[in-house]
Order: C-alpha cells, then sequence, then structure tokens
C-alpha cells in the first residue's frame, strides 16, 4: 500500500469517529474539507458542491472563494453527476467546458457523493495547481470519504 493509500486510511478511520457525533451531511461536508484540506500538501482548493433543486451550489470548502453555483451541465463536477462516476482531470485548461473559478487550478477530481439510497446528492472537488496530481489511490481514498458523509 502506497504512503498516500496510508494517510487516505488514517484519515478516514479518524472522519468515521467524528461522526459518530451527527449524521448531519453538512456538517460531515464541512469537517471532512478541514480533515483533507490540511492533510494533504497537493489540495489547493477543497470542497463540496450540492445539488439543491436541481442546481449545483457550493457547499462547504476551503480555499479561495468559489464559484458559488456552477452552470448546468457543464465542466467537470456537472460532468461527474450526468457520467454517475468519478472523474480525474490532469491538465483542466484541455476538459472541454471547463468552468476556471480559479486560473491557479491546474488539476481536478470529482467524486460523486450518494445518499443511503444511492442517489447523487453532491460532488466532492479537488483541485491542484500542479497537473496530474491526482491518481487511482486519490480516487479510492477519496470515494471512501464520499461514502461516509451520509
Amino acid at each position: 500500500m502506497s504512503a498516500k493509500s496510508e494517510r487516505y486510511k488514517r484519515v478516514c478511520e479518524q472522519l468515521e469517529e467524528l461522526f459518530l457525533k451527527t449524521q448531519d451531511p453538512v456538517s460531515r461536508m464541512a469537517t471532512a474539507v478541514s480533515i483533507l484540506h490540511n492533510k494533504f500538501d497537493h489540495f489547493y482548493w477543497t470542497g463540496f458542491y450540492r445539488l439543491v433543486d436541481d442546481e449545483l451550489v457550493v457547499g462547504p470548502y476551503q480555499g479561495l472563494v468559489a464559484c458559488l453555483l456552477l452552470k448546468k451541465h457543464t465542466g467537470v463536477c456537472w460532468t461527474a453527476i450526468d457520467k454517475n462516476e468519478s472523474i480525474i482531470v490532469p491538465d483542466v485548461h484541455k476538459f472541454s467546458g471547463h468552468i476556471a473559478c480559479d486560473s491557479n487550478s491546474k488539476s481536478e477530481i470529482v467524486i460523486p457523493v450518494r445518499d443511503k439510497n444511492g442517489i447523487v446528492t453532491a460532488v466532492l472537488d479537488v483541485d491542484s495547481t500542479e497537473l496530474d496530481s491526482f491518481d487511482k489511490d486519490d480516487e479510492i481514498g477519496l470515494t471512501s470519504i464520499a461514502q461516509l458523509i451520509y
């Protein structure tokens, strides 16, 4: 197991313990973002976008000010929702329809967040200032964390 995978495992264990205190998904999102953003050096922007009334609105996050509302069915976050799968983008400037909330962002990973019925209710979105920052270890680790939200 890689050092990064081990770190994700430890973060997951920490979150499982913390999440015993509340079932509230927004509280859990805020806590997950705080820990993730501070445990991984390559995370430049870390946050959630929530589906609210068929709109994708920013949820808890850490980093520079984010886009508050994402244009429907455009960009990496909506692509993850529309395809119902995680998306790793090595170079956001080569992603058709990328929404540039911050020009410093170079690569991105987006993980769908599902409720107990398997319905996508949000996405976990992480950006990096470096190209090709995310890999399968990040996808597996972040998916494990996203599964803890509900």
